[in-house]
């Protein structure tokens, strides 16, 4: 439904048209509206229970809503430390003056005036996780358990970017094996993104979590490492880049313990008692 709505409109307009993007809001969010319903329809056919209040279980609830915000993009943020070096090394008017004037509200009126940037840092994010991980992962744990959950997901997240090729192909951009293996490539970083955020999804019972790391990596983009190894300031920065993915992995589970969030919804879907949350 999701992506199939992307391409209900006719036109050969490229995706970064302002058409195109303003059509393309209106049926994701028209698919988003009708996803809850689908989960409520299909809780009640299987008899799910216990079954807590739909919003909750969809991660839309206020018990620790602050520590959902705030952790998993502080984590997510840990394991950008290498990019996040970089580009203060290379700002040439130094950190905290970008800081300063991508926080002014005159930077942030132009942003959201920006389709491209309010599609990419606010609409997809949204969309793409409440479709995939709040709609979607209440349905397959009952029947699956959450671990088998997480991993599942994310398949049908990184197959329903494989859409991209179709423009690809229709405007001729590359070769066609060119296009290919930025496909390959796309779905297993989609892959392994859905992954993490469905497993924040699941431990912490939020969508906020997800939403917001989702938005912090679209604006960041895929590292590039490339870059880094003739880079003059070289050492500090890998440095930097082995630092985050060492403190991200220590600080995974304790920075998504329950403890900060109370109940998780959507364990107690699970039909029997003997499988626990991830």
């Amino acid at each position: 439904m999701y992506v199939g709505s992307l391409y209900v409109w006719r036109g050969n307009l490229p995706r970064d048209h302002p058409n195109t993007i303003k059509r393309r809001f209106t049926s994701v969010l028209c698919v988003s509206a009708v996803s809850p319903l689908v989960v409520l329809t299909w809780t009640k056919s299987m008899k799910v229970r216990p079954s807590p209040p739909l919003w909750a279980l969809l991660g839309i609830r206020l018990e620790g809503f602050v520590p959902a915000a705030l952790l998993p993009l502080t984590l997510t943020m840990i394991l950008f430390l290498g990019p996040l070096t970089q580009l203060a090394v290379e700002s040439t008017r130094g950190l905290f003056h970008d800081v300063r004037a991508g926080l002014n509200s005159r930077s942030w009126s132009k942003c959201v005036k920006d389709l491209r940037w309010f599609r990419n840092q606010v609409v997809a994010p949204l969309t793409e996780e409440f479709v995939f991980r709040a709609c979607m992962i209440p349905m397959l744990v009952p029947c699956t358990g959450p671990t088998a959950a997480i991993f599942i997901s994310p398949l049908f997240f990184g197959v329903a970017h494989f859409h991209h090729i179709i423009e690809q192909l229709h405007f001729g951009q590359d070769s066609v094996f060119e296009i290919l293996i930025c496909a390959a490539f796309q779905f297993v970083y989609t892959y392994i993104f859905g992954a993490y955020t469905a497993f924040i999804f699941i431990r912490t019972g939020h969508l906020v979590g997800p939403v917001l790391c989702h938005s912090f990596c679209n604006q960041m983009g895929f590292p590039a490492i490339g870059s880094v190894l003739h880079h003059p300031q070289r050492p500090l920065i890998l440095l930097s880049y082995q630092l985050g993915v060492l403190l991200f992995l220590i600080l995974l589970f304790p920075f998504t313990d329950s403890a900060f969030y109370g109940m998780t919804p959507v364990c107690s879907l699970l039909l029997t008692p003997r499988s626990a949350c991830a």
